[in-house]
């Protein structure tokens, strides 16, 4: 909806981008209908003048006061690098790099360390998002027996349909339990929801993608009104990154196993901040070389609010207990999700 954006004087917004041309955003906003559609990892902003969204500028890429660089990776619009004084180059604020498998990234820089995955380096951790599709196909009449399978040359797996099971293979178990129909006769018979017919299978949510700092972890479920099967996040913190839990320690002690926040904070997602303060339980630290991680976890839903004004839910774990142990995940490793220990006692809940 279009409006009048005033801002404060042009003094201020020159002092702010470090330019002596002056933006005048006391226009109304003439903002297209739609928001622009932004690629895979690329976040969607207010321009300068806060008034229309647009795709955040990448790290080395141009940037102005209207098309401002992507904040939520720590990336800011350097005006000293080009002699055109109205647009600069996206940088990176000084921040820890990555090592991912030996190659150091600078913190805000993008890559792809696979064809099946996009990442970027925002101060020392790594966050990746997935560019196959993760569809789950259901056995039809056609298709009784549906697998994925690597296409030569090809970087995504594909769905193809056999008419007998495959013998291990996990795809062909989960379509093949995942409904359950029971044959209906008789004039009188009212036909049922797939919800009516449906088995529920839920597996285990795996393991947060960060040992520090906010992740993501994923199970698959059919337990929905159209009894399919479903990949549902949600977003886990095992502890807050340089945090010195070593000095909770008690003394003739190794480890201390779930210490909890003893002031209120707020989760921070993409630059946005949780509405409400939590005080969460966290996994602690050991001194023998053990880790720790979550056992026992609840998921309840977060309300997160944007510099830009947008709010949105998640579902978060919550930690209950932690068990330590040897079994340890390599730091800074983004495929922590493949490493399944399993999680008892987790429900949702509404906080």
């Amino acid at each position: 909806m279009a409006g009048t954006v005033i801002t404060p004087s042009c003094i201020v917004i020159c002092l702010l981008i470090h330019t002596a041309l002056c933006q005048d955003c006391s226009q109304p906003c003439d903002c297209p209908a739609e928001s622009p559609l932004c690629p895979v990892g690329t976040s969607l902003v207010l321009d300068g003048c806060s008034c229309c969204k647009v795709c955040a500028r990448q790290a080395g890429e141009p940037c102005s006061f209207l098309e401002p660089c992507d904040h939520h990776k720590d990336l800011y619009c350097d005006y000293g690098v080009l002699s055109d004084t109205e647009t600069g180059i996206c940088m990176a604020q000084e921040g820890q790099t990555c090592d991912l498998g030996g190659v150091i990234y600078r913190s805000g820089e993008t890559f792809q360390p696979s064809c099946k995955h996009q990442c970027v380096c925002i101060n020392g951790v790594i966050g990746c998002v997935p560019t196959c599709a993760s569809n789950i196909r259901l056995p039809s009449p056609d298709c009784p027996y549906p697998r994925r399978v690597q296409i030569p040359g090809k970087c995504c797996e594909e769905w193809v349909c056999d008419q007998i099971p495959q013998e291990d293979t996990f795809q062909s178990v989960m379509a093949g339990r995942s409904i359950a129909y029971r044959e209906l006769s008789g004039p009188d018979v009212q036909p049922e929801s797939a919800r009516d017919n449906c088995i529920a299978q839920t597996t285990d949510w795996s393991e947060c993608s960060a040992t520090c700092g906010m992740g993501v972890s994923s199970r698959v479920t059919n337990d929905n009104r159209q009894c399919q099967l479903e990949r549902e996040t949600r977003m886990c913190m095992n502890r807050p990154c340089n945090a010195e839990l070593e000095k909770d320690i008690k003394r003739g002690k190794k480890c201390v196993r779930t210490p909890k926040s003893q002031r209120g904070m707020r989760f921070e997602l993409s630059g946005c901040h949780s509405v409400r303060r939590y005080k969460p339980r966290f996994c602690g630290v050991c001194t023998d070389g053990r880790c720790c991680t979550p056992h026992a976890t609840v998921t309840a839903e977060v309300e997160f609010r944007c510099p830009e004004g947008d709010s949105f839910r998640k579902k978060m774990m919550f930690i209950k207990t932690c068990s330590c142990h040897h079994d340890c995940p390599r730091e800074n490793d983004i495929f922590l999700a493949s490493n399944s220990r399993r999680m008892i006692g987790d429900y949702d809940n509404d906080m």
